[in-house]
């Protein structure tokens, strides 16, 4: 099994195919496997590198970590590009990933040529505690009636849509199990009001993208708009819900193969 001992964390991670690195990064659930499909697609282009965020997945939680933050999960991002010594490379967050992608760019600007936010979690941009109430509802009563295992089904099924939970591989469903602690217990409430400055925004050095669903998020349009604004930068669409990556893979990686290919001119 590949893991990198990073930034204090052992991280599990995947490569596929050869060309210029495109780094992945995966948000609420932290699982890399989430992305299978939509990196094979990817990979005859690209050197695809996909991981689990320490915590989740295949990647084990680092001794006495009981906390994270964008700033960690950037750093744990960039570390992971030095040991594969990729060089710069294009980074996809999608969700909270968008966040972690966002604050690499930030933190660790020359080690990204590219950065496309897919549906990106920054809620400083919205009426952050309404826009959460229905899933804060959601995952508490799952919590009360099934602990964290039945809460991680219903807060998936509420970001891809009812029938999201049974799409997914069911080798998949078990890690997301056996790891939701990670999400409610460490996660949530640790990166949602993450957002810079103008100032840091506008001195951004690589080219960035936006991205949103069709059937994504109620939210999503207006806070990758907003952010679209601020960057002057328009907002693509791609088919599927806030998890295109499963239900419309290919569809999704052909759009972020034509942003790419914009960027790079």
């Amino acid at each position: 099994m590949p893991t990198a001992s990073v930034n204090e964390a052992e991280l599990y991670f995947e490569v596929r195919g050869s060309g210029p690195p495109l780094l992945l990064i995966m948000g609420s659930t932290g699982d890399g496997g989430h992305f299978d499909a939509f990196a094979d697609s990817l990979a005859d282009e690209f050197s695809v590198i996909s991981y689990d965020r320490r915590g989740n997945g295949r990647s084990p939680v680092p001794p006495g970590w009981q906390t994270t933050s964008p700033e960690e999960q950037a750093d744990d991002a960039v570390a992971l590009l030095d040991a594969l010594q990729t060089g710069p490379a294009v980074v996809f967050g999608t969700s909270s990933g968008g966040n972690f992608a966002l604050c690499l760019l930030v933190r660790h600007p020359a080690m990204v040529s590219a950065l496309i936010l897919h549906e990106p979690g920054l809620y400083a941009l919205v009426d952050f505690d309404s826009v959460r109430a229905p899933l804060r509802a959601i995952v508490q009563e799952a919590l009360e009636t099934g602990g964290p295992s039945l809460a991680v089904e219903r807060f998936w099924c509420y970001v891809a849509g009812d029938d999201g939970w049974k799409l997914l591989p069911p080798v998949l469903r078990e890690r997301l199990r056996a790891t939701a602690s990670t999400l409610f217990g460490v996660e949530l409430g640790t990166y949602e009001l993450y957002l810079p400055n103008d100032e840091t925004l506008a001195a951004l050095s690589a080219p960035v993208r936006l991205l949103i669903s069709e059937d994504g998020l109620p939210f999503s349009p207006d806070i990758t708009g907003r952010l679209g604004e601020r960057l002057g930068v328009e907002v693509a669409t791609t088919p599927g819900t806030h998890a295109a990556y499963h239900d419309h893979p290919y569809e999704l990686a052909e759009t972020v193969r034509r942003l790419i290919r914009e960027v790079d001119g």
